[in-house]
């Protein structure tokens, strides 16, 4: 006779990133994505609200960035957008680096995204839109 367990409900929370600096890689992504950072009282964990997933980010001092594309990436938010070059244009303007490729965007190139680096280093990229991704 078998016993059947339900499986605890498991929900999504946020993507939460070590860094140095947290509060002011909260703040480049809070400035990238149109949002606001809300601060814990003991400032060493940051919340970036908008309209997408939670993304937070911790105070983490001995904190190294991955060595993208050489070493391990650990991980990397996607972000869709409509208008690549205005969202590279943006992310340089506030402190990202382009990471693959470094030119800026061409029209109709062969490949929908680039992959950048926010200020503390962790790799994000920007996709062009496909016909699914809006819904």
């Amino acid at each position: 006779m078998t016993t059947e367990t339900s499986a605890p409900k498991i929900g999504w929370d946020c993507v939460a990133l070590d860094c140095a600096d947290a509060a002011g890689v909260a703040q480049f992504y809070a400035d990238l994505l149109g949002g606001t950072v809300d601060a814990d009282p003991d400032g060493d964990w940051f919340n970036v609200l908008w309209d997408g997933p939670r993304i937070a980010t911790q105070v983490a001092p001995d904190q190294t960035s991955p060595d993208w594309p050489r070493g391990q990436q650990q991980a990397h938010l996607d972000f869709v957008v409509t208008d690549i070059a205005a969202a590279h244009e943006r992310v340089l303007a506030l402190g990202g680096t382009a990471l693959d490729p470094v030119d800026p965007p061409e029209p109709g190139p062969e490949r929908g995204f680039r992959v950048y680096a926010d200020p503390a280093g962790h790799p994000f990229c920007l996709c062009r839109p496909t016909k699914d991704a809006w819904g």
